[in-house]
């Protein structure tokens, strides 16, 4: 079994570019009618696609127009270098939401927001 999160998005091409350039995604798959695109980096995948082009009968809609991204929802990216991808995130100039903290139950983390809201954790134990 793999994962794959799918993450509804207003402007796809700004999260791409994100994903790229401030954690060093690879863009492996667009279907350019549908506004969707698969990115992935090591064993992450992660679907791209336009909240105005969901499907109507979606799940989330119409809320997924409206209403505030991925809330209740941390996506966690585990690393094997965590001050690597830390150094890396500050260069791309990316705003940092949590500093790279030792965390109390052992963990070393920093949290980022990507360009829809949605709250990234990247943590390395």
């Amino acid at each position: 079994m793999t994962l794959r999160i799918e993450l509804f998005t207003s402007d796809t091409k700004r999260s791409i570019e994100f994903y790229e350039k401030v954690l060093g995604f690879k863009k492996i798959l667009s279907k350019p009618d549908y506004d969707y695109h698969n990115i992935s980096r090591d064993n992450v995948h992660i679907g791209i696609t336009s909240a105005q082009k969901s499907i109507e009968n979606h799940y989330f809609r119409p809320e997924l127009l409206t209403s505030r991204k991925g809330l209740g929802t941390e996506i966690v990216l585990e690393v094997d270098d965590i001050e690597l991808i830390y150094n890396q995130v500050k260069k791309s100039g990316h705003p940092i939401h949590d500093p790279l903290t030792k965390r109390n139950w052992g963990l070393t983390d920093f949290r980022i927001v990507d360009p829809d809201g949605y709250y990234l954790r990247i943590t390395s134990r």
